[in-house]
């Protein structure tokens, strides 16, 4: 069950990556990319460095494991030998034997029968597997909070940009409307030096958003490994993400998807292997072997030794130069350990205490991701009830700005409480967009602590 699941991740991620990776060389042609979160996440775990290590590293203990299991296949080997005598044995003085020219071919065919390390390999390469696609998804996990958090930081940025734009915009209303009453006679030049003052102000600040602008792209490009002559533009408003703050969501602290419990989870699991393997080497092995044969070897006359006395036998017309014969031969080998020092058994007393060390790491990893997830929450209710709080701040300081407006129009206010609340009208508008992006990095930050992988969370934008 483990495997199929393995191979339906894999499979469900190489088609995000080949969708990813469409979406991306079409748009990038175009020099401009116009990029949603989810969008910006799929190119993300398509093209980044990270995630394809990640991936090649999972193909790499697939090859491992296929390496065990070939262990077990018949290994069949064949070999060819020719050796010519340049002196040939002698049994007694002017008595040789064996052939001037030998040829031998021979075939060998093993197949293990019984060997238990082999099939404890085989289960510790499929948990090592495990451990892989477990990295694997840490790494996106990872990778995808960066995502989001950049992809929020830009349109914090721009919001901003847009919330000091409109600071310009109305308070250059207000210069030219100073400007025509102090030509009237109706205001002093104090009252114009003053709003002129105010729009100075507000330029060198629209110039910091704007290089915000360029810094957060540049991130955002780096976690999606696109290139810098790319223009990215990124779709909705902080204020289309805010609406899951008011869902009232339940935060939940199960940790069980934790990558870093898990991830201990499977090195004791493989350490668990480790022993076992350990105490499989005493079990003794048992593999079947065929051989065969094939032996040429050059005739030799012996009409002519021992005087004769072979009675004068000679080669027939019809006979061959060579002596061929092929053996065969087939069996069993046993092999059975019997001492070999103690050495397995402190090899045993190593891997038992670092199961124990083990077991202390992860009970204070748990204690530390339960302190982290808490830790979350609480920012993140922090969070909200600061963008609920600034949201009403934001109602009350447009109240207070036209209400403002309305007496310096009127000739009962003063330019210092028009440029005052004018002032607190921007401050409340910049925190109001803070709070959002805090909460929404709060966010992804405690879906990362509890090892969540939900990619898709962009609002519908017209």
């Amino acid at each position: 069950m483990k495997k199929l699941l393995t191979l339906i991740c894999l499979s469900v991620a190489s088609l995000c990556v080949t969708e990813a990776q469409e979406l991306s060389s079409a748009t990038a042609e175009q020099g401009q990319l116009n990029l949603s979160l989810d969008e910006a996440i799929e190119i993300a775990l398509s093209d980044n460095p990270t995630i394809k290590v990640a991936n090649l590293e999972i193909e790499r203990y697939d090859y491992v494991r296929k390496q065990a299991v070939a262990t077990l296949y018949p290994q069949v080997d064949a070999s060819a030998q020719y050796s010519l005598a340049l002196r040939r044995q002698e049994m007694t003085e002017g008595f040789s034997f064996g052939g001037k020219n030998t040829f031998n071919v021979a075939g060998t065919v093993s197949l293990p029968l019984f060997v238990p390390s082999v099939y404890r390999q085989i289960k510790m390469t499929r948990t090592q597997m495990e451990g892989a696609v477990e990295s694997a998804r840490a790494s996106r996990i990872d990778l995808v909070a960066a995502v989001r958090s950049a992809y929020y930081n830009v349109l914090l940025a721009e919001q901003s940009l847009e919330v000091l734009n409109e600071a310009v915009s109305t308070t250059q209303r207000v210069v030219d409307n100073t400007e025509d009453l102090f030509k009237n006679g109706l205001v002093a030049e104090y009252d114009l030096i003053t709003a002129q003052v105010q729009l100075s102000n507000l330029r060198p600040q629209v110039l910091q958003a704007k290089s915000a602008i360029d810094i957060t792209k540049l991130q955002l490009k780096m976690y999606l490994s696109i290139p810098e002559n790319v223009e990215v533009e990124v779709k909705g408003t902080l204020d289309d993400f805010r609406e899951r703050v008011l869902l009232g969501e339940d935060y939940s602290m199960d940790i069980s998807e934790n990558t870093t419990l898990r991830t201990l989870d499977i090195q004791r699991e493989l350490l668990e292997h480790q022993e076992k393997l350990i105490q499989t080497t005493r079990m003794p092995t048992i593999a079947a072997f065929g051989q065969i044969s094939y032996i040429g070897q050059e005739r030799v006359d012996l009409s002519g030794l021992m005087g004769g006395a072979m009675g004068g036998a000679t080669q027939p017309a019809n006979q061959s130069k060579f002596w061929w014969q092929y053996p065969i031969n087939v069996g069993a080998q046993i092999s059975i350990p019997i001492f070999a020092g103690l050495k397995k058994s402190n090899q045993l007393r190593e891997v038992r205490n670092q199961m124990r060390q083990l077991e202390l790491q992860r009970q204070y990893a748990e204690d530390g991701v339960r302190l982290q997830v808490e830790q979350s929450i609480n920012t993140l209710l922090t969070a909200r009830e600061t963008m609920l709080s600034n949201e009403l701040t934001v109602e009350q300081a447009e109240k207070a700005y036209n209400i403002s407006l309305t007496r310096y129009n009127a000739g009962a206010g003063t330019i210092l409480e028009l440029n005052s609340s004018q002032l607190a009208l921007t401050q409340a508008q910049l925190s109001y967009s803070q709070s959002i992006y805090d909460y929404l990095s709060a966010y992804a930050q405690y879906e990362k602590a509890l090892g969540v992988e939900t990619y898709i969370d962009t609002p519908s934008v017209e």
